[in-house]
């Protein structure tokens, strides 16, 4: 059904296809009429586009989750890909598409991951700390493998949190080798259970939006606080259960990146800088695949706005 995806389009080609309306927003412009913001998406990629002269209609027919089947041009503003709408209208039963046509999915298997993320938590050694894991792990299981790291920037896909535990758990197990004094326990945990608390701060899977508990509370606090309830829960007491609540309160390594605390123990370092490497060679490894050898990618955002290039002897 694909065709190429708006991941491929170059600005000035025109298009013509069915997308995934992510996000609807009302806006009015100077000349006082209303128009939408459009976020629409396929499994390539996500591109903004503009409805002016929005109806009443319109703003009721065009929400989050509806699929369209649009023509237009992508044009460029401010810098950024933005499709010009020539035409809209919503999907119908009879062009057979369906929501999970336009959502990007881990490039793994599920069941490979969860075997991933099980064999981690059997490696552990320490009792208090494999117990506490497990009961997470069991508690969210159908969540876990199926949302996605993050609202946009890395892993914003079907099972990317998944995807990215199970990445950032092959770096640890190779940092260990080199560095034998690593404990491999706190580790594994520390990945595991870092951005659990994002299956309460993130909405769900298709418009991946914030949820209230998430805007107010984060999900830093939220899962230091129930770290602490399943450790009683289990009645497991000890070090174990602070340094946990310390790994997930320090993994984003600054005060300004949203980390309560610095990362005051080892393994708290290192969880911090293995999650950066993973999360930024996401970002980097979809966003080159997406150009040609001798291009630059559009400017990243989560990568402090810079466009970066492929160079021509890579392979294809």
């Amino acid at each position: 059904m694909m065709k190429k995806g708006i991941g491929h389009y170059n600005i000035g080609d025109s298009f013509e296809d069915f997308m995934l309306i992510k996000e609807a927003t009302k806006g009015v412009a100077s000349n006082g009429k209303p128009f939408l913001t459009l976020i629409l998406r396929d499994v390539t990629g996500e591109i903004d586009a503009k409805l002016w002269d929005a109806s009443k209609d319109d703003e009721e027919t065009f929400i989050a989750e509806q699929i369209i089947k649009l023509k237009g041009e992508v044009n460029q503003f401010r810098g950024r890909a933005q499709l010009k709408i020539f035409s809209i209208r919503p999907a119908n039963p009879a062009d057979g598409v369906q929501v999970s046509d336009f959502i990007e999915k881990a490039p793994v298997k599920k069941e490979v991951l969860m075997e991933k993320i099980t064999e981690a938590i059997f490696e552990m050694q320490n009792p208090s700390i494999q117990r506490i894991v497990r009961a997470f792990v069991t508690k969210y299981q159908e969540a876990l493998l199926t949302y996605p790291a993050a609202s946009k920037n890395h892993h914003e896909y079907v099972s990317g949190l998944a995807h990215h535990i199970v990445s950032m758990l092959s770096i640890a197990k190779e940092l260990h080798i080199l560095y034998p004094k690593l404990n491999k326990d706190l580790l594994y945990a520390g990945i595991i259970l870092h951005d659990l608390g994002k299956l309460k701060e993130l909405s769900g899977v298709v418009s991946t939006t914030y949820t209230l508990e998430g805007k107010l509370l984060g999900h830093i606090s939220m899962m230091v606080e129930e770290i602490g309830q399943i450790a009683k829960e289990l009645q497991v007491e000890g070090e174990e259960v602070v340094i946990l609540q310390h790994l997930v309160l320090s993994h984003h390594g600054k005060a300004e990146w949203g980390s309560p605390k610095p990362p005051l123990v080892r393994e708290a370092e290192v969880l911090h800088l293995i999650d950066l490497i993973d999360a930024k060679m996401n970002i980097l490894n979809r966003a080159l695949d997406k150009v040609n050898p001798g291009e630059f990618t559009a400017r990243l955002f989560a990568m402090d706005n810079r466009s970066f290039y492929k160079p021509l002897f890579e392979e294809n």
